[in-house]
């Protein structure tokens, strides 16, 4: 859903192994939250729309980072250099 948000191609994409556990490690129970009162305002679909609309739309806000930030520039060169 990203990646069609983002205007880019399938081919982007890049399946991984499987590693055993891995996604269990990222699951979110919120039953405790919702026994609370707690309501998510908007679909997960909605808001993921709405933040790549505003990245889209706040350029000024992230290209800086992007384009002039050392430690930035470290962080990805360190996590993606390999994979670009």
């Amino acid at each position: 859903m990203l990646i069609a948000l983002a205007g880019r191609p399938d081919a982007l994409i890049q399946p991984v192994a499987d590693r055993v556990g891995h996604d269990r490690r990222y699951s979110l129970d919120t039953s405790k939250l919702m026994g609370l009162g707690w309501r998510p305002e908007v679909t997960f679909d909605t808001g993921l729309e709405e933040t790549v609309a505003w990245y889209r739309t706040n350029e000024w806000w992230w290209r800086p980072i992007k384009e002039n930030d050392p430690a930035f520039r470290a962080y990805y060169d360190a996590q993606y250099r390999r994979r670009v």
